[in-house]
């Protein structure tokens, strides 16, 4: 089962967690990551966030990557949005 977890941090504290599943193997990588966090996002109540060439570089080598204040077209309350593969 592939498993994102996603969370919002503001002054180094956890506002709110959630840990999106997929279990369609058909799907490639980059699609259940996608779908994740299009899921993520939904629960958050958030826009999609703009991924930079600096978030595909991080999330290929950590498998893991922040979306800060300057990711998203509408203010947030929040200092990053932070994505994590925990399982694939």
């Amino acid at each position: 089962m592939f498993r994102m977890w996603g969370k919002l941090i503001k002054d180094n504290h956890l506002l709110k967690d959630i840990t999106a599943c997929r279990s369609d193997y058909s799907q490639s990588r980059t699609q259940m990551v996608f779908d994740c966090l299009d899921e993520t996002c939904y629960e958050f109540d958030l826009e999609k966030p703009i991924w930079l060439d600096s978030n595909i570089k991080d999330f290929k080598l950590h498998a893991k990557t922040r979306f800060g204040r300057d990711h998203f077209i509408e203010s947030v309350d929040f200092d990053y949005l932070e994505i994590q593969v925990i399982e694939e």
